[in-house]
């Protein structure tokens, strides 16, 4: 029988090893991609999720959380793919220009990931025509910027007004160290997260 619960399991320890060969198990055993996906990668992600959002995990764990998730989804996502199963929401995120920073910028894609979501990460550094350039060819839903000097503030909001103004219809949220609810606010994005756990909220409620 599936352990999805030891799936999720492994997942929230980080055990790599342990949450390949459960993944393939159950797919051997007949289990449908999308409930290994939900109730075994999802669900130890969530609880991830919720343990860094309460300080009860940090960066190190979650990152080790995130990899053994990734390793899992490397066999899981064609079998999504050749079921038909569509992620429950496409994102483009990226640092924004001057900025090299990546490691919040990577978290978040991954806590995206293990949400469920379609993610495609561009990177860092990236000038504000290239995220209008990446939006339209990609055409996400979600677009995440991300700054962790505040001297590449100025050019998250270059960005949004960049995106605003190519009418792309996309929501925009944006977080890093400096970047706070107000100055959300005040450049005309739609949301801000605090943290990686965080942005998954976000992203959720812009699809509702």
């Amino acid at each position: 029988m599936a352990d999805l619960q030891g799936l999720a399991d492994a997942v929230i320890k980080g055990n790599q090893g342990e949450a390949v060969r459960l993944t393939q198990e159950a797919l051997d055993e007949g289990l449908g991609p999308k409930k290994v996906l939900e109730d075994g990668l999802i669900a130890g992600m969530n609880v991830i999720g919720v343990r860094f959002k309460a300080n009860e995990v940090y960066i190190p764990e979650v990152l080790i959380s995130a990899r053994a998730m990734k390793m899992a989804m490397e066999i899981l996502e064609p079998q999504l793919a050749a079921a038909g199963v569509d992620p429950v929401g496409k994102a483009l995120i990226g640092t924004v220009q001057g900025d090299l920073h990546d490691i919040g910028k990577n978290l978040v894609v991954m806590m995206l990931k293990g949400a469920g979501f379609h993610v495609e990460d561009i990177g860092v550094d990236v000038a504000p025509d290239i995220f209008v350039e990446k939006i339209k060819d990609s055409q996400v839903s979600i677009v995440g910027l991300s700054a962790l000097l505040t001297t590449t503030m100025p050019a998250m909001e270059k960005t949004v007004q960049a995106i605003r103004e190519a009418k792309l219809g996309c929501k925009i949220m944006i977080g890093g160290a400096p970047v706070t609810q107000n100055y959300a606010d005040t450049i005309g994005a739609d949301g801000y997260a605090a943290d990686a756990a965080s942005a998954v909220d976000v992203a959720k409620d812009f699809l509702n």
